[in-house]
């Protein structure tokens, strides 16, 4: 009899511990499935299946556990997928984000590859986001091949920096009545010349009813490649009803010998009628040596099938101009869709998004 009441004890206690662990900690699989049919007529047309025209496509898990006294661990790792040919995005497979950090009343610390603040200021803050379709903030960059919004080959921390900054410290501050401030230090991790081949990177963000704001500051340093870059960055957003208007600017500081600075700007908006999401941007990306400009017009619409599935469209115009300026759009140029005669573009984009 004794011993059926311990088999019996050790069973309630084994499903209350159970019961417990599965309360205060938490695993969620995500994930993005998006892709869309690009038309585009420069000096030459080309029309293709891509991924990611709304969203990134990509596949991810978060979890967190509650280690009590307002303190908890948590981690997000997150692949990005290029749904047209299946291959990995961002040229690794936790290339989005992979991190692992602590939270407390007091903020939070995370350690690994992360977004840094010219990503996420781009991102929120723009109608079309910085996506590869669209007057997308993807376009602001290229000076002497910086690309502050994209990332860059040429950034100190490797694949994406300073986009997605690599070998990263993170901090980020609880909320001071909307008022949130952060930082990323990206380490160089070169024996001897550590401080040279780093990104330091502040922000701050205020939320609060319909305003949204915030401003970054971006110091990204190769040695080896002589890019020296400091980005300032600043954008808004505030609603109204079913409206929203916002805008930015993102200036590019080149404090190399090169001193290929420059800047892009924009401003937008949305409209929600029921399902649907009416979206327009304008936005100008310009060498600050007067050597030409992309100017960039567009217009979206977004029908939602539900929550978690969306149609999408956009038409939008690029003009590219200016002798020596490299023509732009959205994403990677490709050779021989424009020409030393025929340097705009007029792209059409439809596609479907799940979310998951």
């Amino acid at each position: 009899m004794k011993l059926h009441q311990f088999a019996f004890g050790a069973v309630a206690l084994a499903s209350v511990a159970a019961a417990n662990a599965q309360a205060s900690s938490s695993v969620t699989v995500y994930g993005v499935v998006d892709a869309y049919v690009q038309a585009a007529n420069g000096a030459s047309t080309l029309t293709r299946v891509q991924s990611g025209g709304l969203n990134g496509s990509r596949l991810g898990f978060k979890g967190s556990e509650d280690l009590g006294n307002g303190l908890r661990a948590l981690f997000t790792i997150e692949s990005g997928i290029n749904l047209d040919d299946g291959t990995n995005g961002q040229g690794a497979f936790w290339g989005r984000q992979a991190f692992v950090g602590l939270a407390s009343p007091y903020g939070q610390v995370t350690l690994g590859r992360q977004y840094g603040s010219v990503y996420t200021l781009s991102s929120d803050f723009s109608a079309f986001s910085n996506g590869p379709v669209g007057a997308s903030t993807s376009v602001i960059g290229g000076f002497g091949g910086y690309e502050p919004v994209r990332g860059s080959a040429n950034a100190a921390t490797g694949n994406g920096g300073p986009a997605r900054i690599n070998n990263s410290i993170k901090y980020e501050s609880p909320s001071f009545s909307g008022f949130k401030a952060g930082a990323v230090y990206g380490l160089g991790e070169v024996a001897g010349s550590t401080t040279k081949t780093r990104v330091a990177d502040i922000y701050g963000r205020y939320t609060a009813g319909a305003l949204d704001a915030m401003v970054s500051l971006v110091d990204d340093r190769v040695d080896a490649t002589g890019f020296d870059v400091r980005t300032a960055s600043a954008a808004a957003v505030y609603g109204f009803g079913p409206a929203r208007v916002m805008g930015g600017v993102i200036q590019v500081n080149d404090r190399s010998a090169a001193n290929a600075d420059g800047k892009g700007y924009w401003v937008g908006g949305d409209y929600r009628i029921g399902l649907n999401l009416l979206r327009a941007q304008y936005l100008v990306n310009k060498a600050d040596d007067g050597g030409g400009k992309t100017q960039a017009f567009g217009v979206g619409h977004q029908y939602d099938l539900s929550k978690r599935t969306a149609l999408y469209s956009s038409l939008t115009r690029f003009t590219n101009e200016g002798t020596g300026y490299a023509n732009r759009w959205a994403t990677s140029l490709p050779a021989g869709l424009t020409d030393a005669n025929d340097r705009d573009i007029t792209e059409v984009a439809a596609g479907i998004r799940h979310s998951f």
